[in-house]
């Protein structure tokens, strides 16, 4: 218990024994002396809450204490934003860009990129001028060379601690909140980046990358029968090695260029032999790169799950890699030594960070690259490769090898940068062209006049601080803390009633819960709400004038409910109004409820009891009758339920095959035994089944609404040969028995029926089909419009997928499903409505046959209503339901049905109505796939070459990544 509460119980012990009206000078002196006067002499260490006379409870100790100037102001020091004294410049993340700026880094620290970029020209020429930089203008780089040699410019020469890079990254067109593949925005980078020098005259900017970073290799064939060679050659940017049962990189190389069989089915067609033959395939390192980037294949495709994972193997390398071995022509300079280290921290491949270990040309020292933040790497941290994994459990973590000297282990390592050893480390520096110096000079006087601002900013905040404390500590000298000698009487005797008060509770509370154990005989109760008695003690408390922190707030509980801190006022008004004191069980009326689940018995001493603490409560003796009202409610209630229950009965004798849906007449194969069928809308049908099946939750239909298949001129809105296909959704068809009895039972606003007539004497074959009332052309050109509008226009919209086996077998789910529909039927969610809510698609009004005045407008919607209502599709066990938009193409609709059921887009093969969908760049609305469609999905089989898998992934998978970036642009 605290110290300052300690105090006041002590004081206002007392209390408890004494009455009101007994309370004397004494006490009132026993108080104060107890509960004031450690607070005047600063005896008190607590913040005595209600106290005016206590200093510490106005901060005393802090302004009158030495304070510190940093806690006048919250800016921080503008020196922590300036670049250290030979440090590296840093790259903001600029939400999920880490991936770009660990490779950013590794360029810039490639000292012949960096020239060759610094040497191509710029078309800046507009911004600067013949005697300087135009005054008021910002620089912005046309081209991705442009953005790069800018960065690079700061990133050698920039005051700051670190750069924006988010005219780079916006030139790019990428998504600063979506985390990319790494390894895949290197290949197309590079890819861009070549093409855009190409176009350059000087040849050591226009080779530049493929001076650094490209090689060559051979596919080479032997047929083992004649032993010919057939050769392919590739150039290559970097080697991906599979990871994948290797520990170390020799042994990744190994296996990247290891011999592979071809036989069996696998057997290579030899033109020498023009006949398959068993034969051997390998690759064979033809040149080798000045940098040598070796991907390590760390995510790949799982079949299983349908998503990409990453393998979180310890693979071994060195920092020297003499890579003779592996090459054709021996006898040349193949030794690499290590100059990056990319890394991915995280578990998962969709998630994590990038970080980069990177070696300085210059110096050779090892810097980490993490966003804004650089340090070097040395001593016990120079350890390459290893970076503590983000959100995994210790117990999971592989033990790590051990490494010996000049060798590194990392089981997050995705990509090793190697260089070609030479003899001379590079000594002099990349000079930054004249016209880009500028530029950074001008940021760098921008950043210096920001310091000069946050300093002068950081100088008045401590000023007015210092002012505002000595005005504080002057006044603390002027504070007459010692004038108070007593306390008034009238607050003391209204102290002691109530802590008197709590007191009689607690025992009161005792009793009436013994009381309540007891049965009551006679007529001797009283009824009380169960609610009200749950919470009784609580609401007593709440009477009183001061909240009571120590007592147990358990009990406060009112219909089951306990009261939150976090409710809005309006519920709490709500809640406080609801828990009135034996106010639950009050009808309507004002008189005594009629559900005696509601209520309980209670002996007349606990009564007496709770009568004390509740004078104004409702009193109710156990002789009271209920409010007649609410019986006569509820008998007419269960009067109306009866009702509904014998009309429901008797519609469904009178239209037996209509409610099963059994013998119903088809317009396709018109039956012989009439001439004429009558029409309803099937929207009337469904709602009239719904009430027979249920009639005690749903209200009688009471009008059929044809209205709603009748246009503004009260034409019909279908053809006879919409009716036999499309719109047979929408319409019901009734033999003349049955209409007839429709006529009975329903109050029918417009007759629609079909008549069948011979027509000519020569030909009494030909048939002709009659409605009545007509066919309208003009609404019914004009509501074909609007469904095609529709159907091309559609947004977040519901299609089903099957995956079927074999073109027959439904698969089970295989995997949660993303946006699907509940697996509960239409018919039950609308069944779930309470009663007498009207439905806004179905009008059960008596009025006759009038109908209301609606435009033409007004009545498209209407029917939009109605169609979209009855042609809801009924999903089946197995199928899953997906958001989709008329505007998304093929492929992304395939991306959604991979994440739905596990199958990788290269393996759908999709149909819908028999039409195979193969074009994955056109739209769904073109493609014909409307709202509630059904497409069919068949799966391939599984592929054995798991190699030849991750080539596809490769080439198909990420690039959805960058799509409409930049990078795919050329």
């Amino acid at each position: 218990m605290a110290p300052r509460l300690q105090l006041e119980k002590a004081a206002w012990r007392w209390a408890e024994t004494v009455r009101p009206e007994e309370v004397s000078q004494e006490h009132i002196e026993t108080a104060y002396r107890i509960w004031l006067e450690p607070c005047i002499r600063g005896v008190c260490r607590r913040n005595c809450k209600g106290n005016p006379n206590c200093l510490v409870g106005i901060g005393e100790h802090i302004w009158l204490g030495e304070i510190d100037e940093n806690s006048f102001h919250n800016i921080d020091d503008p020196n922590c934003e300036r670049r250290k004294k030979n440090s590296f410049v840093g790259l903001t993340n600029l939400g999920a860009t880490c991936y770009v700026n660990t490779f950013l880094q590794v360029w810039f620290l490639n000292l012949e990129l960096r020239q060759a970029l610094y040497l191509c020209p710029s078309t800046c020429g507009d911004y600067v001028m013949g005697d300087g930089i135009q005054e008021g203008k910002d620089y912005e780089p046309q081209t991705i060379c442009e953005h790069l040699q800018y960065l690079f410019a700061l990133l050698q020469n920039s005051n700051r601690r670190y750069i924006d890079p988010s005219g780079f990254v916006k030139a790019l067109g990428l998504d600063t909140g979506q985390q990319q593949d790494a390894q895949e925005f290197s290949k197309l980078f590079m890819s861009l980046l070549e093409d855009t020098l190409s176009k350059q005259k000087n040849p050591d900017v226009r080779n530049i990358v493929q001076q650094q970073f490209c090689g060559e290799y051979a596919y080479v064939t032997v047929c083992n029968q004649c032993g010919r060679e057939s050769k392919l050659l590739s150039k290559f940017y970097e080697l991906e090695l599979n990871i994948q049962g290797h520990k170390q990189l020799t042994d990744c190389i190994s296996e990247f260029l290891k011999e592979e069989k071809l036989e069996g089915d696998n057997r290579y067609f030899c033109e020498n032999c023009q006949s398959k033959q068993n034969a051997t395939r390998k690759i064979r390192l033809l040149s080798l790169p000045c940098t040598l980037n070796l991907q390590l294949m760390r995510f790949v495709f799982d079949r299983q799950t349908g998503h990409k994972k990453k393998l979180n193997t310890y693979i071994g390398f060195s920092e020297i890699l003499d890579m003779e071995p592996y090459v054709e022509h021996k006898g040349g300079s193949y030794v690499y030594e290590l100059s990056a280290v990319l890394i991915h921290r995280g578990v998962s491949a969709y998630s994590g960070h990038y970080i980069a270990h990177v070696k300085d040309p210059q110096s050779g020292e090892w810097y980490k690259f993490n966003d804004e933040d650089i340090e070097k790497m040395e001593g016990k941290k120079l350890q390459l490769g290893i970076e503590e994994d983000l959100a995994e459990p210790s117990k999971s973590q592989t033990r790590k090898p051990k490494c010996g000297k000049g060798t590194h282990c990392s089981r997050n390592a995705y990509m090793l940068v190697y260089r070609l050893q030479t003899q001379e480390k590079p000594t002099t520096t990349v000079q930054v062209p004249a016209f880009l110096q500028e530029l950074v000079d001008r940021d760098n006087s921008k950043f210096e006049e920001w310091c000069i601002e946050m300093a002068e900013m950081r100088k008045q905040s401590v000023d007015k601080g210092k002012a505002k404390h000595e005005e504080v500590k002057e006044l603390y000298q002027r504070l007459p803390a010692g004038a108070v000698k007593a306390l008034c009487k009238e607050c003391v005797v209204e102290r002691c009633r109530v802590l008197r008060l709590k007191s009689q509770l607690n025992e009161d509370y005792k009793t009436v819960n013994n009381l309540l154990k007891a049965t009551v005989k006679g007529n001797d109760g009283f009824w009380v709400g169960k609610s009200s008695l749950r919470s009784w003690r609580q609401l007593a408390l709440e009477q009183l004038d001061e909240p009571d922190g120590d007592v147990d707030q358990s009990n406060g509980k009112m219909n089951g409910n306990t009261l939150n801190k976090d409710e809005s006022k309006e519920e709490r008004k709500e809640e406080e109004e609801e828990l009135n004191f034996n106010e639950d069980i009050l009808c309507p009326h004002g008189e005594l409820c009629i559900s005696e689940n509601e209520r309980r018995l209670v002996s007349k001493e606990a009564w007496s009891k709770l009568q004390q603490y509740f004078p104004k409560a409702p009193e109710f003796p156990s002789y009271r009758e209920c409010c007649s009202q609410c019986k006569i409610l509820e008998r007419e209630g269960e009067e109306n339920e009866a009702l509904h229950k014998m009309i429901a009965n008797e519609q469904k004798t009178s239209l037996p095959n209509l409610f099963q849906d059994k013998n119903r007449p088809c317009l396709s194969n018109w039956p012989e035994e009439t001439d004429v069928l009558y029409i309803v809308s099937q929207f009337f049908v469904e709602e009239w089944r719904k009430f027979v099946r249920k009639p005690t939750r749903c209200s009688p239909v009471s009008s059929v609404g044809n209205s709603a298949l009748l246009c503004p001129h009260g034409g019909l809105m279908f053809t006879f040969a919409s009716m036999t296909k499309e719109d047979s959704k929408l319409i019901a068809l009734l033999w003349p028995s049955e209409w007839h009895m429709i006529q009975k039972l329903f109050v029918v606003d417009h007759v629609i029926k079909i008549t069948r007539t011979e027509v000519g004497e020569a030909n009494p074959s030909e048939t002709q089909y009659i409605s009545e009332p007509k066919l309208c052309p003009e609404c019914r050109e004009g509501l074909l419009c609007q469904q095609q509008r529709d159907l091309r226009e559609y947004t977040q919209a519901t299609i089903y997928v099957h995956k079927v086996v074999d073109n027959k077998k439904v698969m089970k789910d295989s995997a949660p499903e993303l946006n699907v529909s509940s697996s509960e039927t239409e018919e039950d969610k609308e069944e779930a409505k309470p009663d007498g809510e009207k439905d806004p698609d179905f009008n059960q009004s008596n009025g006759g046959t009038k109908r209301q005045k609606i435009t033409h407008q007004n009545y498209i919607a209407y029917q939009k209503q109605v169609i979209r209502r009855s042609m809801r599709h009924r999903k089946v066990r197995g199928e899953k339901a997906l958001l989709v938009s008329a505007n998304q193409t093929l492929k992304e609709l395939k991306i959604q049905i991979m994440h739905a059921f596990s199958v990788a887009p290269f393996d759908q093969n999709l149909s819908i109505d028999g039409k195979i969908l193969s074009d994955d760049c056109a739209t769904l609305g073109t493609l014909g796939v409307i709202p509630e469609s059904v497409i069919l999905l068949k799966a391939d089989e599984p592929i054995a070459d798991y190699a030849a898998m991750d080539d596809v992934m490769q080439v198909c998978m990420p690039e959805e990544g960058f799509k409409g970036t930049g990078l795919l642009g050329h």
